[in-house]
């Protein structure tokens, strides 16, 4: 475990990384002593960084939600990250590639809750209560660490590797298989990859009711209004600028992200 000075001296690393765009090495090669309570703590340094500087929580995504991140990170649950109103982005206005270190997407099957959800004993049932909509998503992730060589502890810090967000409009989730939606990522017209909702815990309902109780523990709740992303249907891609980027779900539409 790291004492508080250490911590703020890693947020501090990787604010400038982020502001930079000059990746770092490992936070776990660089801090052997880190464990994941420390990354939760870098992480909320900075986020209460940029809420002091005006930013807004417009949610919270989840990572490593499919059993095989999992294995490969060495863990049994998932993590999670902040979503912020100045990491939400548009599907008319391009972005600019070089905003970012190392950027790909990911495509998800987004929640737009309707209702607070409750929190160390939220249930599947409460977040299908409490959802106004699913929506299509595509998530912009990056990495401030070098070469994406990271471990647990690197990603938690690092906001859950997560740099901003697109969704559609979605629909109710009632009448709705979240199980069985189809996704299908295309880059300039071209098919990339595809997957299904499923790869997600089984059903992502199950990670927006992780989410709900494991942020309780840190005494946050999630709030109608709020976003979340419960973890991706699909490999990610890395982006390029030029490139333009569209995920078509069975039931839910598309959504797009073009890089300028």
């Amino acid at each position: 475990m790291l004492t508080n000075e250490r911590r703020r001296e890693v947020a501090d690393r990787l604010w400038a990384a982020e502001l930079e765009r000059s990746p770092i090495a490992p936070l776990t090669e660089t801090y052997p002593g880190i464990d994941v309570v420390d990354a939760y703590e870098i992480q909320l340094v900075n986020i209460r960084r940029r809420l002091d500087a005006g930013a807004v929580v417009h949610g919270h995504k989840v990572g490593l939600s499919s059993k095989a991140m999992q294995q490969m990170m060495g863990v049994d649950e998932p993590d999670y990250g902040h979503l912020l109103g100045d990491m939400a982005l548009s599907e008319g206005e391009p972005v600019a590639a070089d905003r970012y270190c190392r950027p790909r997407v990911e495509v998800e099957v987004g929640f737009v809750l309707g209702a607070d959800l409750p929190g160390e004993d939220c249930t599947e049932a409460d977040v299908i209560a409490a959802t106004e909509r699913v929506v299509p998503a595509l998530e912009l992730i990056d990495s401030r660490i070098a070469d994406w060589r990271i471990k647990l502890e690197d990603t938690i810090a690092d906001n859950a590797s997560s740099a901003g967000y697109v969704i559609g409009e979605g629909r109710s989730p009632k009448d709705l298989d979240l199980k069985a939606i189809d996704a299908t990522l295309r880059r300039d017209g071209e098919f990339v990859v595809s997957g299904r909702s499923d790869a997600v815990l089984g059903d992502p309902v199950i990670a927006v009711a992780w989410l709900a109780r494991k942020v309780a523990s840190f005494g946050v709740r999630l709030h109608a209004g709020h976003v979340v992303l419960p973890g991706s249907c699909t490999r990610a891609i890395d982006v390029a600028a030029g490139q333009t980027f569209t995920a078509d779900f069975t039931d839910l539409g598309s959504v797009s992200l073009t890089f300028k």
